[in-house]
């Protein structure tokens, strides 16, 4: 069954594009390449997110074993970005296609105005048939600057250009119901919205050259999926694993697409470390904020007030047993909120169209 994706996000990692000795493999560089030129042949336009700046930057020099571990990193990472960028260039450009540098971190989704400025940049580059290559930005992201990996970081990007699909090439052919060097374990095909308990399923062992691991991987393609965007996890070490993909000719794990939401509850989603306010809700406010109808929360359902925000700021919503329920806007602040706790007929504290709620796997 051919997927007709027109705007695809492909996010390679580090697991792939990186030789055992910890090199960048440019023979799989090119392959990459060439497997986009050829959907964008198609008239689909790509997103790339891509890891390998430390990897080129170790191609280059060797750091000095006296420098602390971000350190060398900034420094493989400021040399090794140009090197990579330049491959892709010329790479790009052998098959008639620019392709642009886009280096974020995570505080350029800070603020609804940052996230749209970046948006506006993409979308320009989109039609002009650029390609933008995007990557974290390793020169000054370190600590709790940094994405998760730039799985998270793909996930973003894909929400905030109202992706289509969002395709993540990894070292494996999906996700698998067991120990994937276990002859007896299959891959998971399908991932409906009800699917849980991925920590049963998963091991918690990163990749060699990457932060993240499929755990990371699982959580934010179905975060992703519920946002509705349909989400491949797929063997980037297969020749041509991305046409065959979207032919629907080669296993995968497939996540479903939920019905899709709006462009502020995308950015709402994925804020979670932007939330100033936190604030405590009863169990009927859980019930009904859960439900199948769409609810707001009221005043009335609010227990307390745990953490002060302004009107405006993103808010954590949270159940009795301290239980993360959500993510909003608040339409007030903490201390009008406060004065209407537990008080019937007032103004939402948190509309629907603002809220986002957390999904448990």
């Amino acid at each position: 069954m051919s997927l007709n994706y027109k705007r695809i996000v492909i996010k390679v990692g580090s697991n792939v594009l990186t030789k055992s000795n910890g090199l960048p493999d440019i023979t799989r560089i090119e392959h990459l390449v060439d497997q986009i030129s050829r959907i964008k042949e198609q008239n689909r336009e790509v997103i790339l997110v891509s890891s390998g700046a430390v990897a080129s930057g170790k191609s280059i020099l060797s750091a000095s074993d006296k420098f602390d571990a971000v350190v060398t990193r900034q420094l493989l990472a400021s040399v090794g970005q140009v090197k990579l960028i330049n491959k892709y260039s010329e790479l790009f450009e052998k098959k008639g296609l620019v392709c642009a540098q886009v280096l974020v971190t995570k505080e350029d989704f800070r603020d609804r105005l940052h996230y749209l400025n970046m948006k506006n940049c993409f979308n320009i580059l989109l039609q002009h048939n650029v390609v933008p290559v995007v990557n974290e930005n390793d020169v000054i992201s370190v600590t709790e600057l940094m994405f998760t990996d730039n799985d998270e970081l793909a996930g973003l990007i894909a929400s905030q250009l109202n992706a289509d699909a969002l395709i993540i090439l990894t070292n494996v052919d999906g996700i698998y119901n067991g120990d994937p060097k276990d002859e007896s374990s299959s891959v998971i095909e399908r991932i409906d919205q009800e699917f849980t308990g991925f920590s049963e399923i998963i091991s918690a062992k990163k990749s060699e050259f990457g932060r993240g691991g499929m755990m990371t991987k699982s959580n934010m393609a179905h975060k992703v999926a519920r946002l509705g965007i349909a989400v491949h996890i797929a063997n980037g070490t297969t020749n041509d694993i991305i046409p065959g993909l979207l032919s629907g000719e080669v296993v995968n794990t497939y996540f479903v697409p939920q019905k899709n939401a709006s462009g502020r509850k995308k950015w709402i989603a994925h804020s979670e470390n932007y939330a100033t306010g936190i604030v405590k809700i009863n169990e009927g406010a859980k019930l009904a904020l859960t439900s199948e109808k769409a609810s707001s929360l009221l005043p009335v359902g609010v227990v307390s007030i745990e953490k002060e925000f302004k009107k405006g700021e993103i808010i954590r919503l949270i159940d009795e047993d301290n239980t993360p329920i959500g993510l909003g806007i608040a339409e007030y602040g903490s201390e009008k909120a406060r004065e209407r706790v537990g008080v019937k007929k007032q103004k939402a504290l948190v509309h629907y169209d603002y809220l986002y709620l957390i999904s448990k796997n």
